[in-house]
């Protein structure tokens, strides 16, 4: 893309902005979840909030669920009716283990059976999983912790390790019930998927390897990583995963405190993540047998070298025309080529980046005008005309139209300024986007650094 689809962006900025409104969003309600969420800082973030919780917050049929830990660190769970209905919570029989923020809670739905799924508490260490019996879903029966079974470090029937880190749940076109998650640890993972279909699970296999070599431009050589995915989207019969390697050898980087991410990589599969195309339509990889790895071809869309704060796990999402948007971050060039510490330097200079599919397949990537002002990541939304709506860290809202060629950015909301007092990352639930809604799981700054604070769910409309 490079020269060329930046060039192309430049020209429509002008001729585009004439034509277009960006959207706007206004706030339906917000309620607090639980006033004493539990509070404390690692890796930049929070427990009960990261971007890579696919679901944290779930829309499903007549009701809404969410996951997060209440004070003590018992794993809370809450149910409410849509549209307003009152929550509810409930307390699984289970402590933290760690004050590590990527020990989330993931909630999942197997909408063939209507069982809730619950994966938690896991950094490369054994995850723990439950599940209620079939039809809870949607019975409206008592929300009650009996109500789920026991607590296990296996996937019902399935094991699946000792090392596993970023459970996801995603529902796929036939309405089976999949598990993405990376066994192994940060620098040396690989990226597994697990189904389950008739009320068992069953291994799809592993899909993208820690092996190969990769080769920064000073020379130095990097044997092993991971890929850390932005997504794994399902929209007609395709999946769609955007990602970026992060390196063990931290000599790739310019600077020891740097981020050792490089590259957006990009890979399809239209049979429910067992066979692996690039871009292009080239078949890269099959599950379980030919691993995608760093030195797989054509799975680049956006290079980029490990010397600017690049972020891993930021968000996804495909328009109605089946073409992917992903956002992704860092620092640009203009600020500096080597980012010396990342959690200073994408405070100070980071932005979010659009990157899209176009329709002739090429990719542009464009610059969202504002500092992050944060390490954190960002969420993007398309609505039923496939506007943009981008949720920035302490609840920031920007958005541009399709119909400007993405280019019309605008800042619509402000958590901020509304006195939201949001602790930078939010995460999305996307299930009612067909609707007009989305809801937004946040927490509060804590008053201490460690006292407990809110957790809320707010509702924006979307007014595209």
């Amino acid at each position: 893309m490079g020269f060329l689809g930046l060039f192309h962006v430049t020209v429509a900025l002008s001729v585009s902005l004439v034509c277009a409104t960006a959207p706007t969003v206004s706030v339906v309600s917000n309620d607090i979840l639980d006033p004493e969420g539990i509070f404390f800082v690692s890796y930049d973030g929070l427990v009960n909030v990261n971007s890579f919780q696919i679901s944290a917050v779930l829309a499903y049929e007549n009701y809404q669920y969410a996951a997060w830990y209440t004070s003590t660190g018992a794993p809370t769970l809450g149910r409410r009716t849509l549209p307003s209905g009152a929550w509810e919570t409930l307390h699984l029989p289970h402590n933290l283990s760690s004050e590590d923020s990527h020990n989330m809670i993931d909630l999942g739905i197997s909408p063939l059976d209507g069982v809730i799924h619950v994966a938690f508490d896991c950094h490369s260490t054994p995850m723990f999983y439950t599940k209620t019996s079939p039809g809870f879903a949607t019975s409206g029966a008592p929300w009650v912790a009996s109500a789920f079974g026991p607590i296990t470090n296996t996937v019902g029937n399935l094991v699946i390790g000792t090392q596993i880190t970023y459970p996801q749940f995603v529902v796929t076109p036939t309405n089976l019930l999949q598990l993405v998650y990376r066994t192994g640890i940060s620098g040396d993972g690989v990226t597994q998927l697990a189904e389950y279909a008739n009320g068992v699970w069953s291994n799809v296999g592993a899909w993208a390897d820690a092996t190969g070599n990769y080769t920064a431009d000073t020379g130095a050589i990097s044997t092993l990583r991971n890929l850390y995915i932005h997504g794994f989207t399902y929209h007609g019969d395709r999946a769609y995963v955007t990602g970026t390697w992060r390196e063990q050898n931290a000599a790739v980087s310019c600077s020891a405190n740097g981020l050792t991410n490089h590259d957006t990589t990009y890979f399809y599969s239209d049979d429910s993540g067992r066979t692996w195309f690039n871009a292009a339509g080239t078949k890269v990889g099959t599950s379980g047998k030919e691993l995608m790895t760093v030195n797989t071809p054509g799975i680049i869309i956006d290079s980029l070298d490990a010397d600017h704060a690049l972020m891993n796990q930021e968000s996804q999402t495909v328009d109605s025309q089946g073409f992917l948007h992903a956002i992704i971050s860092y620092v640009p060039g203009r600020f500096t080529q080597c980012v010396e510490n990342y959690e200073t330097g994408r405070v100070e200079w980071a932005h979010a980046f659009h990157l899209y599919q176009a329709p002739n397949g090429s990719f542009i990537k464009f610059e969202i005008p504002w500092f992050l002002d944060s390490v954190g990541r960002s969420q993007i939304v398309l609505d039923n005309e496939d506007n943009a709506y981008v949720f920035m860290p302490y609840l920031r809202v920007v958005t541009a139209s399709k119909a400007s060629g993405y280019l019309d950015w605008t800042s619509v909301y402000n958590g901020t300024v509304d006195g939201l007092n949001v602790f930078e990352e939010i995460t999305l639930d996307r299930a009612r986007v067909s609707e007009g809604l989305v809801s937004v799981l946040y927490q509060e700054n804590s008053t201490t650094g460690t006292a407990p604070s809110a957790v809320h769910v707010i509702d924006f409309k979307l007014n595209g």
